[in-house]
């Protein structure tokens, strides 16, 4: 039985909209007595998804953000039962000894991306922003480029940096174990979409806004296009002021994910400067794509997020008229732990490969889609750039599916055109990300 939800902090003190049944969930799962289970799994118990929270999904100080990631932790994958159909051996439960999720190929299939991330991206430079050190990163980064065959993308090669939040190569956060899984996540999905891209981490001190922002601007002063944040919290009436000090950035693409713990908004997503990427559930199907997705949503209270911002101001390219302020979401990719992707980790639990869900899974594959399409204009917004080509087919409409309960129905429920969970779908390509 899941223990009683916390009320609602009446403050920014716990950044986080974890509220309700994922607070409780997380709680279940960190004491050893049970795990969030994939709502719509297969019945079979050997084939049952379960998943945890990420350490880093509950904030570990008063203040601090939360990060967006859910960790398989047994059952089969979406891409363990393709295999299945494939060879007709039915595949062990997700462990860390062989990848159990999808692939770089498989997600640059889904998106329309085979020909664009073999010949684009180079010379552009991701930034991923997140709290705290992960002392693998790049030996992590290594392994898993080696084993999808990418090409090696090392500080020694210039490649790939780290640096501290401000700018410090050997002066760093200390480190800690849930957020070294999150930067995993996000340094894999960065190479999967643009493996010819430069890598920039920037490590902020702790998950705090304050200095995840100032990490946000640190990047942008290396000389990053693209800078992704896989991290959010509950909005509160300082987000504007936020705005201006950490991501009021022309002619970079900023991409942040709207959460996951269903229907609400959350800040930075809500920010009126960046990217807010949903959520998907992203399947193989008999279509001339080969693929289909819709709305991420594991219960009321676990799924992507989306709604109606309380304080930011609405963007001018953004036209849907019942939410007078910021909507979110802009965009979506795949996020749904039962449809994740393949990570290796080695920094605090066991190393080898895990599954990892949650739209800090989609922030950096969008971010990684913007810098497939070049260079942003200068003195322009990335974000407007979907919505210049909204309902053609360089993006993926999706039409079915909900978030959770809310009063206006594209708030929480996909439709055809823009809808609050996905936005205005997902990439067919690069061109909708180009300006």
């Amino acid at each position: 039985m899941r223990s009683t939800p916390p009320a609602r902090p009446s403050t920014r003190s716990s950044r986080r909209r974890i509220g309700a049944a994922a607070a409780a969930t997380a709680a279940l799962v960190f004491a050893g007595f049970g795990t969030a289970v994939q709502a719509d799994a297969a019945p079979s118990a050997s084939s049952k998804v379960t998943y945890t929270a990420t350490p880093c999904a509950t904030p570990k100080h008063t203040g601090e953000l939360a990060c967006n990631s859910y960790r398989v932790t047994g059952g089969l994958t979406a891409y363990q039962k393709q295999q299945a159909a494939k060879t007709g051996i039915t595949p062990k439960a997700a462990d860390a000894s062989t990848p159990s999720g999808y692939s770089p190929t498989n997600l640059r299939s889904a998106y329309g991306l085979t020909s664009a991330a073999a010949s684009n991206g180079s010379g552009e430079t991701i930034a991923i922003v997140d709290a705290y050190n992960d002392p693998n990163a790049e030996s992590d980064l290594a392994t898993y480029r080696s084993y999808y065959g990418l090409s090696a993308c090392t500080t020694a090669n210039g490649c790939f940096k780290k640096v501290s939040q401000t700018g410090s190569t050997t002066s760093l956060p200390s480190s800690d174990s849930g957020w070294a899984e999150e930067i995993s996540l996000d340094l894999d999905m960065a190479s999967a979409i643009c493996p010819n891209c430069n890598i920039l981490l920037v490590e902020a001190t702790s998950a705090t806004m304050a200095n995840l922002g100032t990490a946000v601007n640190e990047a942008v002063t290396l000389g990053a296009k693209f800078v992704s944040n896989s991290y959010g919290g509950s909005e509160s009436s300082s987000d504007t002021s936020y705005d201006s000090s950490y991501f009021n950035h022309t002619g970079v693409a900023i991409t942040v994910s709207a959460g996951d713990s269903g229907y609400g908004a959350e800040y930075p997503a809500a920010s009126r400067y960046v990217t807010s990427v949903g959520g998907t559930k992203l399947s193989t199907s008999s279509t001339t794509r080969g693929w289909t997705e819709t709305v991420w949503k594991t219960s009321s209270t676990e799924g992507t997020g989306s709604g109606c911002s309380s304080y930011d101001a609405k963007p001018s390219w953004q036209t849907d008229t019942s939410c007078t302020k910021r909507m979110i979401s802009d965009v979506s990719a795949v996020a749904d732990p039962a449809t994740g992707v393949s990570v290796y980790d080695s920094y605090g639990v066991t190393a080898g490969w895990y599954t990892f869900g949650g739209t800090s899974v989609s922030a950096p594959i969008i971010a990684g889609v913007y810098a497939l399409a070049g260079t942003p204009a200068s003195g322009t917004y990335p974000a407007q750039y979907p919505y210049d080509y909204a309902g053609t087919s360089s993006l993926n409409d999706v039409t079915s599916g909900n978030n959770g309960s809310c009063s206006v129905s594209y708030y929480c429920t996909a439709t055809t055109g823009y809808d609050g969970p996905t936005g205005w779908g997902t990439p067919e390509g690069i061109t909708a990300f180009a300006n």
